[in-house]
């Protein structure tokens, strides 16, 4: 059976003419709606598109394909319209917060298809660090929140009445500046190939900055810290200028706009956990059926360390 969100991927990219213009309507990165694209054309068992210096066009294929799936979006649609007269989210209102790397990857597809199920619900988005948006939920400032915390790391439990429902589980890489020695290796990097290494880092009091530090030593990998920043956007591009090296979360490696080396570390032990915070008593509908977007679209199942 064909996944739905990769049906509407290839219409975009039928009526944009490029994966790109694409991905900025469906609010995806690039990256992340080829790999949807990928898993559609695996599923087909044969090529849909046809990559070209202009952007991509589909095979005959995909034109098949594409007949079909816009009917199975035209009735999908429906019967989500249908659906939300029935369970009354025609109106109202859905808070959420977020922080940036999840507000940029992760929110926008869900937001979208919630949009597509629930026009008439007014949305709006706010952007917390964590643990604030998990405060904001509790103080009833948004409806659910996205956040996240580092394993290693100071665990730090939510408010009195907020609960965490884990959405995904990703690895902390080493980036570097392309053409880097420690980034040309296919396998994972010992952690203690760092030793000596300077390092771009995150500010002194940022828990995943110490939890970093404390592995790396515990690996027998001093570091020395040659730039700060508060951003990992702002830490990536230190990197790809060549000030050193970094250890980020890999979806931050991955939608980095600077060019950077990005390799895996061994033990893969630094993560960072995300989860959507939200209150079990008393949440609104538009918020719940938000919370299964998001537990559908992402939750997968990583080996706790």
């Amino acid at each position: 059976m064909y996944d739905p969100t990769r049906l509407a991927a290839l219409v975009a990219v039928a009526e944009a003419g490029s994966i790109s213009r694409a991905a900025d309507r469906l609010g995806y990165t690039a990256p992340a709606l080829s790999q949807q694209l990928a898993k559609l054309e695996r599923e087909a068992g044969t090529a849909l598109l046809v990559r070209h210096h202009r952007g991509a066009r589909l095979t005959a294929a995909g034109e098949l394909l594409l007949v079909r799936a816009r009917r199975v979006l035209d009735e999908l649609e429906q019967a989500r319209h249908e659906l939300s007269r029935l369970t009354g989210l025609s109106g109202g209102r859905l808070r959420v917060g977020t922080f940036m790397t999840a507000g940029t990857h992760l929110l926008p597809p869900a937001l979208n298809a919630f949009r597509r199920a629930h026009p008439d619900v007014e949305l709006s988005v706010t952007e917390y660090v964590p643990p604030q948006a998990t405060a904001a939920v509790a103080l009833g400032e948004v409806d659910l929140a996205l956040t996240h915390e580092y394993v290693p790391g100071e665990a730090m439990p939510p408010p009195e009445g907020v609960r965490l429902e884990p959405l995904l589980t990703e690895e902390l890489v080493l980036v570097t500046a392309p053409g880097h020695a420690l980034s040309a290796g296919a396998g994972r990097l010992p952690l203690a190939e760092l030793a000596g290494q300077p390092l771009v880092s995150m500010a002194p009091a940022n828990p995943n900055r110490r939890a970093v530090e404390a592995v790396l030593a515990a690996a027998g990998a001093s570091v020395a810290v040659r730039c700060e920043s508060p951003s990992y956007a702002v830490v990536c591009a230190l990197v790809s200028a060549g000030l050193g090296v970094a250890v980020v979360p890999e979806m931050m490696a991955e939608g980095s706009v600077t060019p950077l080396g990005v390799r895996r570390l061994d033990p893969p032990e630094l993560l960072r956990r995300i989860s959507v915070a939200y209150r079990p008593d008393g949440g609104a509908p538009a918020a719940d059926t938000l919370r299964a977007l998001l537990r559908g679209a992402f939750t997968r199942h990583s080996p706790t360390p």
